[in-house]
């Protein structure tokens, strides 16, 4: 009987006891700090690392997409009308961008690479081949009008060639020409006078089977926060285009990679060398891809907001007080004077007017926003759509009778769509990673459980052994008797 109390007043301790430890180990949180502290150590540019190897060889297929605006009215256009696009692709591209000429540097705190891009046309992915024609600005034939419009003497000569040849402001190329590069006749005719000048004009004029330079990244080693954070590019720590020092800083990773232990208030910082600045994306909401949960971070509209709404991008208004409005970034500046003016896909998130110049503009969130799906533990990225448009800033200059009346106009030209999505192979390690962690931090969960119930057996058995006084007063006369 002793031995029977013993053991019920045990459970009952037991029960306590687990009680006490589960609500403290949630209260301290031990296990998620634990894990996040393996986590950190163990993501890392080092070799041997599945983070290294990820790092230098994406194993998850990367697609770029180009679509293309072809311009349905030019001769309008030239006496005075708004643009009228047809948006024509997609046209789609294998990329292929693995860390090349990897040297660890420091003690290993930085490493130095380049990022070797090549691009391999997918015609059954594409809308068409790469012979489809697209009519759009002339935009050798623009940037050139535009260097010289304040020298009337070179621009009558330029003028008087470009009639004799048949060069106007709109031209017709092939897809494969406007992306990777075809000879220009006014930048051959123009190289007599300027002997530098390079004669072959492409949007992506030598970036396939190329890269943007060499980056110096940080490896994580010291700080997990800094894991592969961009530390010098073509050994600069800082931009030189824009107008202002925060506006020059290179923050951020290249936006392939980002550190683990992410949290939803965070900002994450990516430099793009597409469009020669760096920007941020904040949390938006939770996803889920491939069974796997993520956080969704995108680039708010404060990122490229005028500096009415956003002062802090004053410095982005080249010449110094020429802002064009909000949603767009005038890079000409980091385009060899070029006219480029870059945006998001049909004017999203820019001023109305924008979207209201051209014919055919149709912005959509859910087809045009800049989005990344990031698993925070480990910070590997999920899902992702980086969507960039290129557009020409078209004015008429009374120097060149080719842009005949035109009203100045900021003109689309194609919008790419670069996108990857976690592969099987990483997904199945992933998720495997995810389930150890949610079983380790459910331990104390797990605790209280099993106090509660060794509670419950604790409560049953005490009633169990108590004798109910009525039961023990009716047996007392049949003892007396």
């Amino acid at each position: 009987m002793v031995l029977k109390s013993c053991c019920i007043y045990s459970i009952g301790v037991f029960s306590i006891l687990m009680l006490i430890l589960g609500i403290s180990l949630v209260l301290s949180d031990v296990f998620s700090h634990f894990i996040q502290s393996a986590v950190k150590k163990e993501i890392v540019l080092k070799n041997g690392t599945e983070a290294f190897e990820a790092w230098t060889d994406p194993p998850a297929p990367i697609y770029m997409q180009f679509y293309f605006f072809n311009l349905t009215n030019p001769k309008e256009v030239l006496e005075g009308d708004r643009p009228a696009v047809v948006e024509i692709g997609p046209y789609t591209y294998r990329e292929y961008r693995p860390m090349e000429q990897v040297t660890f540097q420091d003690n290993g705190t930085t490493v130095a690479a380049v990022n070797t891009k090549t691009y391999i046309f997918q015609r059954n992915m594409s809308r068409g081949p790469e012979s489809d024609l697209i009519r759009t600005v002339n935009i050798p034939a623009m940037t050139v009008m535009e260097m010289f419009k304040n020298s009337p003497v070179e621009a009558n000569v330029i003028s008087a060639y470009m009639k004799s040849s048949g060069e106007g402001l709109f031209s017709t190329h092939t897809v494969g020409e406007l992306l990777w590069g075809y000879e220009d006749a006014l930048l051959k005719a123009l190289k007599l006078l300027r002997p530098k000048l390079d004669d072959v004009f492409g949007l992506f004029y030598k970036s396939n089977a190329s890269n943007d330079g060499e980056y110096v990244f940080f490896t994580g080693q010291q700080n997990y926060k800094d894991f592969t954070r961009v530390d010098t590019w073509n050994g600069k720590s800082a931009l030189d285009w824009w107008s202002s020092d925060e506006c020059n800083m290179i923050n951020g990773t290249i936006g392939a990679s980002f550190h683990p232990v992410i949290t939803k208030n965070e900002m994450l910082y990516m430099f793009s060398s597409d469009l020669c600045r760096s920007l941020y994306a904040l949390y938006e909401e939770d996803v889920a891809v491939r069974g796997i949960p993520g956080y969704r971070f995108v680039p708010p509209s404060k990122v490229f907001a005028n500096l009415s709404v956003n002062p802090a991008n004053a410095g982005f208004c080249v010449p110094a007080g020429n802002c064009l409005g909000s949603g767009l970034l005038n890079v000409s500046a980091c385009k060899q004077g070029a006219p480029i003016i870059m945006s998001s896909p049909h004017f999203y998130q820019a001023d109305e007017r924008f979207v209201r110049d051209v014919f055919g503009m149709r912005p959509q969130k859910d087809q045009h926003q800049t989005a990344i799906d990031i698993e925070p533990l480990t910070g590997f990225i999920l899902q992702a759509a980086k969507r960039i448009q290129v557009n020409v800033y078209v004015e008429k200059i009374s120097t060149f009778s080719q842009t005949g009346n035109v009203k100045t106009v900021v003109i689309p030209v194609v919008y790419l769509n670069e996108s990857v999505v976690i592969d099987e192979t990483s997904a199945k390690k992933l998720k495997a990673i995810v389930v150890s962690k949610d079983v380790v931090e459910n331990i104390p969960f797990m605790l209280i459980g099993v106090g509660i119930i060794l509670g419950g057996i604790f409560m049953f058995l005490m009633c169990r052994q108590k004798v109910p006084e009525s039961t023990a007063a009716e047996r007392q006369p049949l003892l007396s008797s």
